[in-house]
């Protein structure tokens, strides 16, 4: 009986994880200009938001292996890029699609936007969105599952 239990418990888990992914994890952004891999974000959640801290960086053999954030202009500003947290304050969207409300820094110049960031391919795939004022007025990035 135990062991039906367990299964059932199991099934719909996994239906209920199938229904909503989570965009927490590992995600690999990739370069929207060069296309290719520029870090590894870990996504955590943690009081019904989600945050994002870069846990690896893809520089080439020639570049600084461990910049800093001299172009920020915040508390993080000198700081090493890799272990910063770049996304913060997202919460679920009232309409039910994705997250918003939050902001995302771009290292490279300093800037911090508002942020939205939405799953696509299944959960594979996050689209993160920076603006200034309305979201139309931005840019977004695909980041792929690891």
């Amino acid at each position: 009986m135990r062991a039906l239990f367990a299964a059932a418990f199991l099934m719909t888990s996994v239906a209920a994880q199938a229904q909503s992914p989570s965009p927490v994890g590992v995600w690999q952004s990739i370069d929207d200009e060069t296309g290719r891999p520029t870090a590894l974000i870990r996504i955590a959640e943690s009081g019904g938001t989600l945050s994002g801290r870069i846990e690896q960086l893809f520089r080439k053999p020639d570049e600084d292996q461990n910049p800093l954030c001299n172009a920020c202009t915040d508390a993080r500003k000198g700081q090493p890029i890799r272990g910063m947290t770049i996304v913060q304050g997202l919460r679920p969207a009232a309409d039910g699609d994705g997250w918003e409300g939050g902001e995302i820094l771009d290292p490279a110049n300093g800037k911090t936007y508002k942020s939205t960031l939405r799953l696509t391919d299944g959960g594979n795939k996050v689209v993160v969105r920076g603006y200034i004022g309305a979201p139309m007025f931005g840019r977004s990035q695909t980041w792929v599952r690891q």
